[in-house]
Protein backbone atom coordinates (compact mmCIF):
# COMPACT_ATOMS: atom_id res chain seq x y z
CA UNK A 1 0.00 0.00 0.00
CA UNK A 2 1.27 3.46 -1.01
CA UNK A 3 0.45 6.73 0.20
CA UNK A 4 0.02 9.99 -1.69
CA UNK A 5 0.31 13.29 -0.08
CA UNK A 6 -0.10 16.89 -0.50
CA UNK A 7 2.79 19.39 -0.65
CA UNK A 8 2.16 21.86 2.61
CA UNK A 9 2.47 25.47 1.45
CA UNK A 10 4.30 28.33 3.27
CA UNK A 11 3.27 28.81 6.87
CA UNK A 12 0.69 31.69 7.53
CA UNK A 13 1.51 34.83 8.86
CA UNK A 14 2.66 34.62 12.68
CA UNK A 15 2.45 37.20 15.69
CA UNK A 16 5.74 38.86 14.21
CA UNK A 17 4.59 39.46 11.55
CA UNK A 18 1.22 41.10 13.21
CA UNK A 19 3.76 43.12 15.54
CA UNK A 20 5.45 44.49 12.55
CA UNK A 21 2.16 45.97 10.99
CA UNK A 22 0.95 46.98 14.06
CA UNK A 23 4.19 49.33 14.32
CA UNK A 24 3.92 50.30 10.72
CA UNK A 25 1.02 51.64 11.22
CA UNK A 26 1.78 53.40 14.38
CA UNK A 27 4.38 55.26 13.33
CA UNK A 28 2.79 55.88 10.09
CA UNK A 29 -0.12 57.84 11.88
CA UNK A 30 2.26 59.16 14.43
CA UNK A 31 4.40 60.24 11.73
CA UNK A 32 1.91 62.28 9.74
CA UNK A 33 0.61 63.61 12.69
CA UNK A 34 3.74 65.23 13.49
CA UNK A 35 3.90 67.09 10.23
CA UNK A 36 0.55 68.38 10.03
CA UNK A 37 1.20 70.00 13.80
CA UNK A 38 4.78 71.32 12.48
CA UNK A 39 3.11 72.30 8.97
CA UNK A 40 0.16 74.32 11.39
CA UNK A 41 2.70 76.04 12.99
CA UNK A 42 4.21 78.03 10.00
CA UNK A 43 1.44 80.26 9.62
CA UNK A 44 1.53 81.33 13.42
CA UNK A 45 2.79 84.91 12.52
CA UNK A 46 0.21 86.01 10.07
CA UNK A 47 -1.44 87.82 12.43
CA UNK A 48 -2.89 90.92 10.65
CA UNK A 49 -3.91 88.68 7.54
CA UNK A 50 -5.85 86.20 9.70
CA UNK A 51 -7.54 88.61 11.23
CA UNK A 52 -9.03 90.16 7.94
CA UNK A 53 -9.68 87.04 7.23
CA UNK A 54 -12.02 86.46 9.84
CA UNK A 55 -13.95 89.36 9.41
CA UNK A 56 -14.55 88.40 5.91
CA UNK A 57 -16.07 84.99 7.40
CA UNK A 58 -18.39 86.98 9.91
CA UNK A 59 -19.35 89.06 7.28
CA UNK A 60 -19.94 86.28 4.96
CA UNK A 61 -22.09 84.37 7.22
CA UNK A 62 -24.24 87.09 7.94
CA UNK A 63 -24.99 88.01 4.21
CA UNK A 64 -25.78 83.71 3.79
CA UNK A 65 -28.14 84.41 7.03
CA UNK A 66 -26.51 81.50 9.21
CA UNK A 67 -27.46 82.02 12.67
CA UNK A 68 -25.42 83.92 14.61
CA UNK A 69 -22.65 81.72 16.66
CA UNK A 70 -23.87 84.53 20.12
CA UNK A 71 -27.15 82.77 19.91
CA UNK A 72 -25.48 79.33 20.79
CA UNK A 73 -23.58 80.65 23.09
CA UNK A 74 -25.86 82.23 24.95
CA UNK A 75 -27.66 79.05 26.24
CA UNK A 76 -24.22 77.22 26.75
CA UNK A 77 -23.25 80.53 29.27
CA UNK A 78 -26.90 79.64 31.34
CA UNK A 79 -24.96 77.36 33.73
CA UNK A 80 -21.41 77.20 34.65
CA UNK A 81 -21.16 73.74 34.62
CA UNK A 82 -22.51 73.35 30.96
CA UNK A 83 -20.20 75.59 30.10
CA UNK A 84 -17.25 73.46 31.61
CA UNK A 85 -18.40 70.35 30.19
CA UNK A 86 -18.57 71.81 26.51
CA UNK A 87 -15.06 73.45 26.99
CA UNK A 88 -13.80 70.17 28.31
CA UNK A 89 -15.59 68.11 24.95
CA UNK A 90 -13.92 70.39 23.05
CA UNK A 91 -10.47 69.66 24.86
CA UNK A 92 -10.40 66.12 25.84
CA UNK A 93 -12.47 64.35 23.21
CA UNK A 94 -11.39 64.99 20.08
CA UNK A 95 -8.12 62.84 19.93
CA UNK A 96 -9.17 59.84 22.25
CA UNK A 97 -12.42 59.54 20.39
CA UNK A 98 -10.71 59.63 16.66
CA UNK A 99 -7.94 56.94 18.45
CA UNK A 100 -10.09 54.82 19.60
CA UNK A 101 -11.94 54.54 16.42
CA UNK A 102 -8.96 53.46 14.71
CA UNK A 103 -7.56 51.36 17.39
CA UNK A 104 -11.07 49.57 17.12
CA UNK A 105 -11.48 49.48 13.54
CA UNK A 106 -7.83 48.07 13.12
CA UNK A 107 -8.61 45.25 15.33
CA UNK A 108 -12.15 44.28 14.33
CA UNK A 109 -12.75 46.15 10.47
CA UNK A 110 -8.77 45.71 8.93
CA UNK A 111 -10.55 46.66 5.29
CA UNK A 112 -12.84 49.46 6.78
CA UNK A 113 -9.48 50.83 9.09
CA UNK A 114 -7.30 50.89 5.87
CA UNK A 115 -10.55 52.87 4.47
CA UNK A 116 -10.78 55.44 6.94
CA UNK A 117 -6.90 55.91 7.13
CA UNK A 118 -6.87 57.30 3.62
CA UNK A 119 -9.77 59.25 3.99
CA UNK A 120 -8.44 61.18 7.25
CA UNK A 121 -5.09 61.30 5.57
CA UNK A 122 -6.63 63.19 2.58
CA UNK A 123 -8.75 65.49 4.42
CA UNK A 124 -6.23 66.52 7.39
CA UNK A 125 -3.68 67.07 4.39
CA UNK A 126 -6.15 69.50 2.33
CA UNK A 127 -7.08 70.97 5.79
CA UNK A 128 -3.09 71.84 6.37
CA UNK A 129 -2.64 73.70 2.62
CA UNK A 130 -6.10 75.63 3.60
CA UNK A 131 -4.39 76.41 7.12
CA UNK A 132 -1.22 77.71 5.26
CA UNK A 133 -3.22 79.78 2.51
CA UNK A 134 -5.91 81.27 4.46
CA UNK A 135 -5.21 81.98 8.17
CA UNK A 136 -7.92 82.44 10.22
CA UNK A 137 -8.14 83.94 13.95
CA UNK A 138 -11.76 82.19 15.54
CA UNK A 139 -14.48 84.32 16.29
CA UNK A 140 -13.54 84.17 20.24
CA UNK A 141 -10.42 86.81 19.24
CA UNK A 142 -12.92 88.69 16.62
CA UNK A 143 -13.98 91.80 18.50
CA UNK A 144 -17.26 92.51 15.95
CA UNK A 145 -18.43 88.80 17.56
CA UNK A 146 -18.73 90.09 21.11
CA UNK A 147 -18.39 86.42 22.24
CA UNK A 148 -16.75 84.96 25.25
CA UNK A 149 -13.71 82.95 25.32
CA UNK A 150 -14.98 80.28 27.54
CA UNK A 151 -11.89 78.24 27.68
CA UNK A 152 -10.19 81.20 29.30
CA UNK A 153 -13.18 82.48 31.72
CA UNK A 154 -14.43 78.97 32.69
CA UNK A 155 -11.82 76.39 31.79
CA UNK A 156 -10.44 73.74 30.65
CA UNK A 157 -8.50 75.41 27.54
CA UNK A 158 -6.14 73.79 25.14
CA UNK A 159 -4.79 77.33 24.15
CA UNK A 160 -2.93 79.82 25.74
CA UNK A 161 -4.18 83.57 26.06
CA UNK A 162 -1.62 85.02 23.89
CA UNK A 163 -1.52 83.46 20.50
CA UNK A 164 1.39 84.70 19.74
CA UNK A 165 3.55 82.84 22.37
CA UNK A 166 1.46 79.60 21.85
CA UNK A 167 4.28 76.88 21.03
CA UNK A 168 1.58 73.85 20.72
CA UNK A 169 -1.26 75.15 18.47
CA UNK A 170 -1.78 77.40 15.63
CA UNK A 171 -4.82 79.46 16.79
CA UNK A 172 -5.01 80.99 13.44
CA UNK A 173 -6.10 77.61 11.84
CA UNK A 174 -9.89 77.82 12.21
CA UNK A 175 -10.65 76.82 8.80
CA UNK A 176 -11.90 74.19 8.10
CA UNK A 177 -12.28 72.90 11.72
CA UNK A 178 -10.91 68.79 11.90
CA UNK A 179 -12.54 68.90 15.20
CA UNK A 180 -15.73 68.35 13.16
CA UNK A 181 -14.47 66.95 10.29
CA UNK A 182 -12.52 63.88 12.35
CA UNK A 183 -15.74 63.58 14.45
CA UNK A 184 -18.31 63.71 11.25
CA UNK A 185 -15.56 60.84 9.73
CA UNK A 186 -16.03 58.80 12.89
CA UNK A 187 -19.59 58.80 12.68
CA UNK A 188 -19.22 58.02 9.09
CA UNK A 189 -16.93 55.03 9.45
CA UNK A 190 -18.83 53.65 12.20
CA UNK A 191 -22.06 53.81 10.97
CA UNK A 192 -20.06 51.86 7.47
CA UNK A 193 -18.15 49.31 9.79
CA UNK A 194 -21.64 48.60 11.62
CA UNK A 195 -24.33 48.02 9.23
CA UNK A 196 -24.43 44.72 9.44
CA UNK A 197 -25.22 43.89 12.83
CA UNK A 198 -28.62 42.79 14.08
CA UNK A 199 -29.66 46.05 15.35
CA UNK A 200 -28.22 48.79 12.36
CA UNK A 201 -30.66 51.19 13.06
CA UNK A 202 -28.98 51.97 16.20
CA UNK A 203 -25.33 52.81 13.92
CA UNK A 204 -27.20 56.08 13.05
CA UNK A 205 -26.89 57.36 16.63
CA UNK A 206 -22.83 57.78 15.83
CA UNK A 207 -24.08 61.05 14.24
CA UNK A 208 -24.18 62.31 18.08
CA UNK A 209 -20.87 62.58 17.85
CA UNK A 210 -20.50 65.28 15.12
CA UNK A 211 -23.50 66.85 15.59
CA UNK A 212 -22.22 67.26 19.98
CA UNK A 213 -18.88 68.71 18.38
CA UNK A 214 -20.55 71.49 15.85
CA UNK A 215 -22.63 72.69 18.70
CA UNK A 216 -19.02 72.91 21.21
CA UNK A 217 -16.88 74.18 18.60
CA UNK A 218 -19.74 77.20 17.68
CA UNK A 219 -20.74 77.77 21.04
CA UNK A 220 -17.49 77.89 23.00
CA UNK A 221 -16.41 80.61 20.34
CA UNK A 222 -13.33 78.55 18.69
CA UNK A 223 -14.94 78.38 15.36
CA UNK A 224 -17.17 79.69 12.99
CA UNK A 225 -20.21 77.67 10.89
CA UNK A 226 -18.29 78.03 7.76
CA UNK A 227 -15.18 76.19 9.24
CA UNK A 228 -17.36 72.84 9.83
CA UNK A 229 -19.28 73.09 6.96
CA UNK A 230 -15.86 73.73 5.01
CA UNK A 231 -14.93 70.66 6.65
CA UNK A 232 -18.06 69.14 5.51
CA UNK A 233 -17.75 69.63 1.77
CA UNK A 234 -13.61 68.43 2.03
CA UNK A 235 -14.53 65.12 3.82
CA UNK A 236 -17.23 64.66 0.82
CA UNK A 237 -14.46 65.28 -1.70
CA UNK A 238 -12.44 62.52 0.32
CA UNK A 239 -14.67 59.93 0.40
CA UNK A 240 -15.24 60.26 -3.39
CA UNK A 241 -11.57 60.08 -4.27
CA UNK A 242 -10.72 57.01 -1.95
CA UNK A 243 -12.69 53.98 -2.86
CA UNK A 244 -14.93 52.25 0.00
CA UNK A 245 -14.75 48.86 0.98
CA UNK A 246 -17.59 46.78 -1.30
CA UNK A 247 -20.61 45.32 0.54
CA UNK A 248 -19.69 41.60 1.48
CA UNK A 249 -16.07 41.76 0.75
CA UNK A 250 -14.40 40.22 3.94
CA UNK A 251 -11.66 41.97 6.13
CA UNK A 252 -8.68 40.89 6.05
CA UNK A 253 -5.90 42.56 8.08
CA UNK A 254 -4.14 45.80 6.65
CA UNK A 255 -0.36 44.38 5.36
CA UNK A 256 1.15 45.15 1.57
CA UNK A 257 0.11 44.66 -1.59
CA UNK A 258 0.07 41.13 -1.97
CA UNK A 259 -1.21 39.87 0.85
CA UNK A 260 -5.14 40.36 0.50
CA UNK A 261 -7.87 37.93 0.50
CA UNK A 262 -6.85 36.14 -2.49
CA UNK A 263 -3.61 35.54 -1.24
CA UNK A 264 -4.71 34.45 2.12
CA UNK A 265 -7.12 32.03 0.45
CA UNK A 266 -4.39 30.34 -1.48
CA UNK A 267 -2.63 30.10 1.55
CA UNK A 268 -5.35 28.34 3.63
CA UNK A 269 -5.92 25.70 0.79
CA UNK A 270 -1.78 24.95 0.37
CA UNK A 271 -1.35 24.38 4.24
CA UNK A 272 -4.48 21.89 4.07
CA UNK A 273 -3.96 18.78 6.56
CA UNK A 274 -1.87 16.02 4.36
CA UNK A 275 -4.55 13.31 3.83
CA UNK A 276 -3.21 9.86 3.47
CA UNK A 277 -5.20 7.32 0.25
CA UNK A 278 -4.87 3.93 -0.04
CA UNK A 279 -4.47 1.56 -2.63
CA UNK A 280 -7.62 -0.61 -1.99
CA UNK A 281 -11.01 -0.79 -0.74
CA UNK A 282 -9.41 -2.39 2.60
CA UNK A 283 -10.64 -1.21 6.29
CA UNK A 284 -8.53 2.30 6.88
CA UNK A 285 -9.44 3.56 3.34
CA UNK A 286 -10.64 6.82 3.11
CA UNK A 287 -14.33 6.83 1.60
CA UNK A 288 -15.32 9.46 -0.99
CA UNK A 289 -11.83 9.49 -2.56
CA UNK A 290 -10.89 8.32 -6.08
CA UNK A 291 -9.17 4.85 -5.96
CA UNK A 292 -5.35 5.64 -6.38
CA UNK A 293 -3.87 2.98 -7.94
CA UNK A 294 -0.17 2.23 -6.79
CA UNK A 295 2.80 1.36 -9.48
CA UNK A 296 2.75 -2.59 -8.92
CA UNK A 297 -1.15 -2.53 -10.50
CA UNK A 298 -0.17 -0.31 -13.40
CA UNK A 299 2.76 -2.40 -14.55
CA UNK A 300 0.59 -5.37 -13.56
CA UNK A 301 -2.20 -4.01 -15.74
CA UNK A 302 0.67 -3.26 -18.66
CA UNK A 303 1.87 -6.78 -18.48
Amino acid sequence: MTAHTTTAGPPAAGPRAARRRLIRELLLVAGFFTFYKAGRLLSTDRTGEAFRNADRIWDAERALRLPGEGALQRLLLHGDALVTTANTYYAAVHFPATALFLIWLYVRRPAHYLWTRRVLAVLTAAALVLHLAYPLAPPRMLPAARLVDTGQVYGPTVYRAAPDADTLANQFAAMPSLHFGWALMVAIGMIAATRGGKRPQWSRLWLLHPLATLLVIVGTANHYWLDAIVAAVLLGIALLLVPRPRAGEPDTEPADTGTGAGAGSDASKAADPVVPQTDSGAEGAVHGLPHQKSTAETVGAGT
